[in-house]
């Protein structure tokens, strides 16, 4: 019997049925390509199948990692992630828990919300009653707040690992309908700062999915490799009509807040339809203005003008805009009287707070890279400037004044510098105090050389300002800004009001605050002065170094002592100099320990060795040798100047022999002075030196008792060194 040999290859081919790969699975989500125009279910009745879990998750291909992970074709500007964000965060923490009156649902797990443990929750309704009087307030930890959306970003992404394209953007939604909750206001900046990384996320995917369709045919064929400045033209009609259709998923979200964030985290992609991408923006400018909630408007402004950074160009108009819809509304916030709005009331200064980094931001993307010819039409459109010049009494909301001053050149604000002062005088809101705003302008005309004529006229207009002031932490804040300018341009007149005018204010124990700014505005006057004497006969100087304690009085006492130390060529004499730096260094020698300083006792240790080094009485022998004992029962604790001690009296024994020879009762003194002093010091070696060089300073005067005593001290002290201690 012969078997029919069979083609087992051949046979299977006749009969496999032919397969197109798919390009969804078909149990993952209702069958609807991203190529076709989807109306988002915005309910809770999302679709559910029992064979969809995360195991499909894990079955995402090496590829599509690699799809993902090259995502971040538009990282964000590095001041973004490095500084401005971490910034937000940390000038608004969060409290432990947060009280929300509903959760969302995306940040609930399995139907109930996050919730502590009864004993956390009676003790904390113990302390505070109030909090929890409203049954309908619910209260979660931040940190599994957070941790919820750390895992929500995880989701979206392996959900797009999977080609669930859908469940990506319907969780995507979700997220950004969080920042429509501000009712926990000092949580906003951190919600901000982990929703838009999510948005951003989704953006890069959604770009480089549109990317691979113009660059790549279905069956991996490449088509093209578009440069970097590519234009509409470029890309294929499948990779737009892709392009197309993800805007208008994004444009049937119902709701406002997160179809902005959502169109503004694939704002890139308008570049694969239009050559001008920036035309959408002012769309989206004028769409914002129908968000009701001022902090949340404020924040998705400040995202905009974050988005906007990725265009290849941006017409800066839309950023001014953004600035002055945010006056607009800063203006309404702080004209609200309490019978209007009490809650808008109690809340004022928060808003006024919590909306300031977004002008921050914003003025500074607007001034990045602008060139010195648009200056003056950016400030047209802001409102200060017309026919080329500014307003003399127009009025500037404070705090976008104050981010005004900060980011415009250097060159423009000393053009227009006593308009700039007109301005900061005419505004006068709560929303910045207006002090910081002359305390701004000071600092910035120091960063270059003025002529003295306008430097002049500036501080004429300032200080009729500030000489209204009662307080002195206001007065300090301005003059300290002013001060460099003032040394600079040895303007004599100007410094002996400044220092009138704190002696006058500083009629009781000043702040932490005062005492700061005080230190900042005396070391800068020490800075420029080259000699003690000059330093004294400053009026009022003495008088509010009397007002000032702890360590910003010990860093201007070191200030002092350095400056009248700080030529040892040259000696001091003068009575009350010398009574005055040893009453400075007596202070610093007691508060060693309480100095913020690094290696303080070293310095303070130095510091006061070249002052006793430099004392010089004259022919008042008797009266110097009078202030080394001072000294050395003042310091006792410094080794250091012990050695300048006893070296300081072995020198006046010198002296006293080239006076007189009848000083010789004057140098058993010294002699005596150095025999008491060498044994307390604690180094052995430098003990064995300082007894052989006072039993010279013996011989010399025909001593000999008293060195063969000393000597006799020396070969102790030798004996009583370690073999290591050569």
């Amino acid at each position: 019997m012969e078997f029919r040999t069979r083609n087992y290859s051949a046979d299977y081919n006749s009969h496999v049925l032919p397969c197109v790969p798919a390009d969804f699975h078909p149990l993952s989500a209702p069958s609807v390509s991203d190529t076709q125009v989807l109306t988002v279910d915005h309910g809770n009745n999302e679709f559910l199948d029992p064979l969809r879990g995360m195991d499909g998750d894990a079955k995402a291909t090496s590829s599509d990692h690699e799809v993902l992970s090259e995502a971040a074709s538009h990282p964000p500007p590095k001041d973004w992630t490095s500084s401005f964000r971490r910034s937000l965060q940390q000038r608004f923490p969060v409290s432990k828990m947060v009280s929300v009156s509903s959760i969302p649902d995306v940040i609930m797990r399995s139907g109930k919300y996050l919730e502590k443990s009864s004993t956390i929750m009676h003790k904390e309704e113990l302390d505070d009653p109030k909090q929890f009087s409203d049954d309908s307030v619910k209260v979660i930890t931040w940190q599994e707040y957070i941790s919820r959306l750390r895992e929500l970003k995880d989701e979206i992404s392996s959900a797009w690992l999977a080609d669930d394209r859908i469940t990506s953007l319907k969780l995507s939604i979700k997220v950004a309908k969080l920042l429509k909750d501000t009712s926990v206001l000092q949580f906003y900046p951190t919600l901000f700062v982990l929703v838009t990384d999510i948005m951003d996320m989704l953006g890069d995917m959604v770009w480089q999915r549109i990317k691979q369709k113009a660059e790549f045919a279905e069956d991996g064929t490449v088509l093209c490799k578009l440069p970097e400045d590519f234009k509409a033209s470029d890309i294929c009609s499948d990779a737009k009509e892709t392009c197309n259709n993800w805007f208008s998923k994004i444009g049937a979200v119902r709701e406002l807040l997160p179809r902005i964030y959502l169109e503004l985290a694939i704002l890139p992609c308008w570049r694969f339809l239009l050559d001008q991408p920036v035309d959408s923006l002012k769309r989206l400018v004028m769409m914002i203005r129908g968000l009701g909630d001022p902090v949340a408007s404020a924040y998705c402004r400040l995202y905009m003008a974050h988005c906007a950074q990725k265009l290849p160009s941006h017409d800066k108009g839309n950023l001014v805009t953004c600035v002055n819809d945010i006056g607009v509304i800063l203006n309404q916030i702080l004209s609200t009287s309490e019978s209007i709005c009490r809650n808008v009331m109690d809340n004022k200064k928060l808003l006024v707070t919590l909306m300031e980094p977004t002008i921050e931001y914003i003025m500074k993307c607007i001034f990045k890279g602008l060139p010195q010819r648009q200056i003056s039409d950016v400030l047209s459109e802001l409102g200060l400037k017309k026919n080329q010049q500014f307003f003399g009494t127009v009025t500037c909301v404070s705090v976008v004044l104050h981010h005004l001053l900060k980011e415009l050149p250097i060159e423009t604000i000393f053009s227009n510098s006593p308009e700039i002062l007109d301005l900061i005088e005419c505004s006068k809101d709560n929303s910045f105090d207006q002090h910081m705003n002359y305390r701004l302008l000071g600092f910035r005309l120091y960063e270059r050389k003025y002529p003295v004529d306008i430097v002049k006229a500036v501080l004429d207009k300032v200080f009729q300002v500030i000489v209204q002031y009662d307080s002195l932490d206001e007065y300090l804040k301005v003059v300290d800004a002013y001060a460099d300018l003032i040394l600079q341009n040895q303007m004599g007149n100007f410094l002996n009001s400044i220092l009138e005018g704190i002696s006058r204010r500083a009629y009781k124990e000043i702040t932490e605050d005062e005492l700061s700014n005080l230190q900042s505005l005396l070391v800068k006057l020490l800075s420029h002065l080259t000699c003690l004497e000059d330093v004294f006969a400053l009026n009022h100087f003495p008088e509010i170094l009397d007002v000032m304690h702890g360590n910003s009085r010990n860093v201007i006492f070191m200030h002092i002592l350095n400056m009248a130390t700080r030529d040892l060529q040259l000696h001091i004499s003068d009575p009350t100099a010398i009574q005055l730096l040893f009453e400075i260094s007596q202070t610093l020698h007691d508060n060693m320990e309480f100095m913020n300083v690094k290696d303080a006792e070293s310095q303070v240790a130095r510091l006061i060795s070249r002052f006793v080094h430099m004392i010089d009485y004259g022919a008042e022998l008797e009266r110097h040798l009078a202030f080394l004992v001072d000294c050395r029962g003042a310091f006792g604790r410094l080794n250091k100047l012990k050695e300048t001690l006893v070296h300081s009296s072995n020198c006046l024994a010198i002296r006293a022999f080239r006076y007189s020879l009848n000083h010789l009762t004057f140098v058993k003194s010294c002699l005596t002075f150095s025999e008491v002093t060498i044994p307390s010091i604690s180094a052995q070696s430098r003990k064995f030196d300082l007894f052989l060089e006072t039993a010279e300073v013996a011989l010399l005067g025909g001593l000999f008792s008293h060195s063969e005593g000393l000597v006799d001290s020396a070969i102790s002290s030798l004996l009583s060194l370690d073999k290591m201690d050569g």
